[in-house]
């Protein structure tokens, strides 16, 4: 085998241990990353949930009150630790407004989507996470 195709092959190797050790470099630090990620992007989405709600002219301390009253009145018996607003969804005309709430029960999480009702916000339904 001639020197250049020794040096060749040497070169090639170290080339592919490089790359190996680039991806699982990369692999490494995107799994330290995506929970901060994660959270990230639940509070980038609850913010756009109430930046929405806030530009409709929505009262926020009547809506959490309203669906802090749905989800004992839906789930009898549990208590809601945390509630936040994750969604709005705005319809044309008050009665075809929802917003979605991601409530941290004794249970576990579980999503909450309220109504209008005449004006009135109101429970519709509780999904598990």
């Amino acid at each position: 085998m001639s020197t250049i195709a020794i040096v060749l092959l040497a070169v090639l190797g170290v080339l592919a241990l490089l790359v190996v050790g680039g991806m699982y470099a990369n692999a490494r630090r995107r799994r330290a990353l995506e929970p901060g990620l994660e959270a990230s992007l639940d509070e980038v989405n609850r913010r756009l949930a109430d930046a929405h709600a806030e530009d409709k002219g929505w009262e926020r301390g009547a809506l959490e009150a309203a669906a802090r009253a749905a989800f004992a009145q839906l789930r009898p018996g549990e208590q809601a630790r945390e509630q936040v607003l994750v969604q709005v969804i705005d319809r044309p005309g008050t009665d075809e407004d929802k917003a979605v709430f991601r409530i941290a029960a004794d249970s576990g999480t579980a999503y909450l989507t309220m109504g209008r009702r005449d004006g009135a916000w109101v429970g519709e339904s509780v999904e598990p996470a």
